[in-house]
């Protein structure tokens, strides 16, 4: 499947200016390391990141000095026998400074799951994955705090629950429906810490991280917080959570809101909104890429447009979406990669999500000038979102391209039709996840139509984008989040043919998500929506397994649809 050029916007080179937040010495060491050891071990099974996340076992510089004579001895390269030496005496185990932490709140069957799962095989099965919990479940070993200088692994206060595989630390946007899944599962505790470990990243660095690790400092991710506490007050009726987070709240939404996240558009009748977009502080070859980034940049010869060209990799990883070509100009050339010069539909419906629950939360705590202030903020930002983002005749809410968005500071920009991205994404019908647009009925209706006539629903769920570019943020994975913000959107309506096929498209992410469970014995982190059963692919790594948003939408699904006694739970052929 193919889409038509993104977008109509030159590109502008301009000098990369932007803000870059330093990374610690032992990172830029790591770096090195895995540059060595690329070129050591080639290309076949290699994962930069496994290198960044190994720990010291000396002191650095006594680790320098030894790698600088191992460098030395054999004139720049290094044999495989050399260097496998080496790290076995240097370095600690990459996740050796995560431990495994029984959850205090995990029981075998907790007291009201899923019950309306009332197939047996299907329950079964979702005490499986309720189990996973459990291997997922770790806290940050104490050698992180006594030395954190041995470590680019960040301590935190609390146990966690990682993703899975080589996603070894906690990560921010995954952590949302990990939560899901955990407040399935009864899991209140954890979810708790979950929320405390990301409040003190705030507390640190004035945002929270894209994952608890030294080089994840220059970058958030979609940001779910509010999203998270709004979620655990329901179910727990939590007071002390809604005043122990609300200042960090105050803080993170300061940031997605200012300097170089915040853009301003005037529309044609001179109505000025204001947006934000993705903005890593960064220049540089990602530390967990970093030989991947370098290849990917070498078609620049300018050392400006290098930098740009990083920032622009890291922003993306900033988006969540890391890689696909939402991002990119040109949809057959990666290295068009433009994230800033984007207004992304989704941030700006998280940011106004985070504006309704700040308001909801202050307002139960009695802060009422907060809530009214946060009231007013979603009611500008669901106007802006209505004005610059919805297409009228495609039924779909649309990212918008700056003209000239590479800069550090955009100055406001007008509004101009052509400059709306008319490519498919599942991003275009994220806002049905919101209260404000899934309750308006006949809204609803069109972009469930739209939705339908998309090309975007498949046999196995909703596929990220049309077109199939070998990116992992492409056709034809779907991923978790992305069905749960729709299928939740569409279930919340009061049209009856939207939560219908809500839950069909749940029921069919479910299917496809018990069958590569049965034959593989694990959960994915993408799936193939073309393929019922089958895990996804492309990018720059492996599939993982795990996998935390998997089992937690999955949960999450069962626990809102359920699933019927008398109905098969294999794929439909």
């Amino acid at each position: 499947m193919a889409e038509a050029e993104t977008s109509p916007v030159p590109f502008s080179s301009n000098h990369d200016s932007g803000p870059v937040v330093p990374v610690k010495p032992l990172v830029s060491f790591l770096e090195c390391v895995q540059e060595t050891a690329f070129q050591t071990y080639g290309s076949s099974h290699f994962d930069p990141k496994l290198y960044v996340d190994l720990s010291l076992r000396f002191s650095l510089s006594k680790t320098m000095h030894a790698f600088d004579k191992l460098l030395e001895t054999g004139n720049g390269s290094v044999s495989v026998k050399d260097l496998d030496e080496f790290i076995e005496k240097y370095f600690e185990g990459a996740g050796h400074d995560l431990v495994y932490a029984e959850p205090v709140d995990f029981v075998p069957e907790p007291q009201g799951f899923l019950p309306k799962v009332e197939n047996p095989q299907v329950r079964a099965w979702a005490l499986e994955v309720h189990a996973l919990w459990k291997n997922l479940s770790r806290k940050v070993s104490d050698s992180v705090q006594k030395q954190p200088e041995f470590h680019t692994l960040l301590p935190l206060p609390g146990s966690v629950i990682i993703p899975g595989s080589r996603f070894r630390e906690v990560y921010y946007w995954d952590s949302y429906w990990v939560i899901r899944g955990l407040l399935a599962s009864k899991m209140y505790k954890t979810a708790k810490a979950i929320v405390t470990n990301l409040v003190s990243f705030i507390d640190a660095y004035g945002y929270v991280l894209n994952g608890a690790r030294a080089y994840y400092t220059n970058r958030s991710q979609p940001p779910l917080l509010s999203a998270m506490v709004f979620e655990i007050y329901n179910q727990t009726g939590d007071v002390e959570l809604i005043k122990t987070c609300l200042s960090a709240l105050l803080k993170e939404y300061k940031f997605w809101n200012s300097g170089i996240h915040e853009v301003s558009i005037h529309d044609a009748q001179q109505n000025k909104y204001s947006l934000s977009r993705y903005y890593a502080m960064w220049n540089k070859p990602r530390p967990e890429s970093s030989t991947i980034d370098k290849q990917s940049s070498s078609k620049f010869l300018n050392a400006s447009e290098k930098q740009q060209f990083y920032r622009e990799l890291a922003s993306a990883a900033e988006s969540g979406w890391d890689f696909g070509t939402r991002w990119m100009r040109d949809t057959s050339e990666f290295t068009t990669l433009a994230t800033t010069s984007v207004l992304p539909v989704d941030l700006n419906v998280f940011i106004l999500k985070m504006e309704l629950d700040i308001s909801f939360l202050a307002r139960e705590i009695g802060a009422d000038g907060i809530a009214e202030n946060f009231l007013k903020a979603s009611q500008a930002r669901q106007r802006a979102i209505n004005s610059v983002f919805w297409n009228e005749k495609m039924g779909q809410w649309l990212d918008y391209w700056l003209s000239n968005g590479t800069t550090c500071k955009v100055e406001s920009q007008t509004w101009e039709a052509q400059n709306q991205n008319q490519n498919v994404f599942a991003s275009n019908f994220v806002p049905l996840w919101i209260d404000l647009f899934n309750s308006d009925t006949p809204l609803v209706e069109k972009v469930m139509r739209s939705l339908q006539t998309s090309g975007l629903v498949c046999a196995a769920g909703i596929a990220t984008s049309l077109t199939n570019s070998g990116q992992q943020w492409d056709f034809p994975n779907g991923w978790a989040p992305l069905q749960h913000m729709i299928v939740e959107g569409l279930a919340r309506s009061k049209l009856i043919e939207a939560r219908s096929m809500a839950k069909e498209i749940a029921e069919r992410w479910i299917r496809t998500n018990y069958v590569a469970y049965k034959k593989t014995g694990a959960m994915h982190e993408k799936y193939d929506v073309e393929k019922c059963g089958e895990s996804g692919g492309g990018g720059e790594y492996v599939v993982q397994t795990g996998f935390g948003w998997s089992n937690g939408v999955v949960l999450a699904f069962l626990e809102e649809f359920g699933w019927p006694r008398d109905q098969s739970i294999d794929c439909i052929s």
